[in-house]
């Protein structure tokens, strides 16, 4: 993995030290919130309904040991001994005091972590392929390119103060494991037939109150132009972007209005005006990069292994888990292991600091010394050796997180809501933790098969319902908390808006609402079929005649 170098440790102890500053004047009461306000979301220290929120950025959601175990260590000292990872693969922590904040950031630089840019009208942190350097699929590391984009982007002086947030992701493999069309910009790696390496660059899409898949701008950019073209987008957003109305001030709106073809068009004669020398990325440099991610020294290695098949015939409970957290590696002998923060009954993407520290170990002892962060808010062990599957399996269990029902109806994706957020109109947490609840026993889960579930607590999305196999939006009708239900949705490469049932379902019926939804899909449902290629081959009527059903 990616190591900061002197520059970096530089800037990041030059950047507290401004902080805490700042902060004192503010406590001080030499400034007011109106002052200290954009000091503070610069450094991704947010005001919550109870508290100070901090968010720390977690590059291409990936974490050594000393880092992770680092986390535990601030939450334990300056939270409330956990933290909650998100969707856009960063972490949360929900109890700061603003005075210790300074102190947090200085902890966290020591082993290259901030929160620099997680916040603000900036590029955000850049997101890429959770089992990117891992998986047999992909075309090239995406990781040597977001880091290429991370270091272009942080501090960029024309792109600091842009009209709205932007946020990027890149993928590299067939399967889109990055929602690419859900971001300001979405890229996937490809080659062309003479073996070249390039993009395709998705521009424009975006949840909240109006959402966008994003429209291919460019089917193929060649992987040397990435940030001259870059900055051509960047520039025409930034020339105009809507400054006047935060509502319409993101770039999907742009895309919108003008039409895909003709921001297209602008971006390219942008482009061809540029001094792509000056601006792209040196080869030399994307070598020396490259390098950080040089694969581990990696074993010869049987691919079966006699010990974990005779664990898995003797345990139900392994072989579960082996059919549901792990998958294939690119290195014989090797696997992916997922590590699920969705116990049911627990808050989805939650992580103790005790966890923290005991999955540090795991990947220091087990998974040289790697742990990612899916923006499904689970966990990854991305290099296992197959003979030490067991080992780490009992690991997880230890702690908790062994539940194997990824992809699974239990596995929810959930924002913070109206626990956490000053913008939230309902709860997301409570709903989340009744329905994985009732689907726990892994009979009926694995009947149901693959089943994704997003909850947002507002119109803003952070829990993506837009994009859920079944999406969960919560509202606020005169003061109740109800919630509106949509079907059908992905942000993978079957991406696809959801469509919206009908009325609002009052809170306490939502968990019927959901398992009338399952149960119509097992009526209709063809052999091996998913309950979302059951509901776009039925349509919307049988589905919405049994929740409506139900709730009255």
């Amino acid at each position: 993995m990616y190591r900061y170098d002197a520059f970096d440790a530089e800037m990041l102890q030059d950047r507290t030290a401004e902080f805490t500053d700042q902060v004192r004047r503010r406590v001080a009461g030499d400034m007011t919130e109106d002052q200290f306000k954009p000091l503070r979301l610069m450094n991704g220290l947010y005001m919550q309904l109870h508290a100070y929120m901090l968010r720390v950025a977690i590059p291409y959601g990936t974490l050594s040991g000393a880092q992770l175990r680092r986390l535990g260590h601030v939450a334990r000292t300056w939270d409330r001994g956990f933290g909650h990872f998100t969707t856009r693969t960063n972490i949360q922590l929900n109890w700061i005091k603003l005075k210790d904040a300074p102190a947090i950031l200085e902890s966290m630089a020591e082993v290259g972590l901030h929160a620099i840019q997680t916040s603000g009208n900036c590029i955000r942190n850049i997101t890429a392929d959770p089992y990117a350097g891992a998986n047999a699929e992909e075309v090239d590391d995406p990781r040597v390119w977001v880091e290429a984009m991370r270091q272009w982007s942080t501090f960029h002086p024309e792109f600091s103060y842009l009209p709205r947030k932007f946020k990027i992701a890149i993928g590299a493999a067939p399967n889109d494991r990055t929602a690419a069309r859900i971001y300001d910009i979405g890229m996937k790696m490809r080659r062309a037939r003479d073996g070249k390496l390039g993009f395709e660059v998705m521009v424009g899409g975006g949840l909240g109150r109006t959402p966008y898949l994003g429209p291919t701008i460019r089917e193929f950019l060649p992987a040397e132009h990435l940030l001259s073209y870059m900055t051509a987008i960047m520039r025409v957003y930034n020339r105009h972007g809507r400054r006047d109305n935060i509502h319409k001030a993101r770039i999907k709106i742009l895309v919108a209005s003008l039409g895909a073809e003709e921001f297209a068009r602008q971006v390219e004669t942008e482009w061809e005006a540029l001094d792509k020398a000056a601006i792209d990325v040196p080869e030399a440099e994307i070598a020396r990069i490259r390098a950080s991610f040089a694969s581990p020294a990696f074993k010869t290695l049987p691919a079966i292994n006699d010990a974990v098949e005779a664990l898995k015939a003797a345990s139900r409970p392994f072989a579960q888990f082996v059919k549901h957290n792990v998958l294939a590696h690119k290195v014989p002998g090797y696997v992916i292991v997922n590590v699920s923060l969705k116990a049911p009954g627990e808050v989805p993407g939650d992580c103790t600091s005790d966890q923290m520290d005991a999955i540090a170990d795991l990947a220091e002892r087990y998974g040289f010394d790697e742990t990612r962060v899916h923006f499904d808010q689970n966990l990854i062990l991305p290099h296992v050796a197959l003979e030490d599957l067991p080992a780490v399996y009992e690991g997880l269990r230890a702690i908790g997180l062994a539940t194997p029902n990824i992809g699974l109806t239990s596995d929810i994706i959930a924002c913070p809501g109206l626990d956490y957020c000053a913008l939230a109109n309902a709860r997301a947490i409570p709903v989340a933790q009744e329905i994985a609840t009732r689907f726990a026993d892994m009979e009926v889960a694995e009947d149901i098969g693959e089943l994704r579930i997003k909850i947002s607590g507002c119109i803003n999305a952070c829990g993506h319902h837009h994009v859920g196999h079944i999406g969960i939006l919560g509202v606020d009708k005169k003061g109740e908390e109800f919630y509106q239900v949509s079907l059908g949705g992905s942000g993978l490469e079957d991406a696809r808006l959801g469509d919206i049932i009908g009325p609002a379902i009052a809170g306490p019926k939502v968990t019927d609402a959901i398992e009338a939804l399952i149960n119509t899909y097992k009526k209709e449902r063809t052999t091996g079929e998913r309950f979302v290629d059951t509901y776009r081959r039925v349509g919307l009527a049988p589905f919405k005649a049994a929740v409506y059903a139900e709730a009255h």
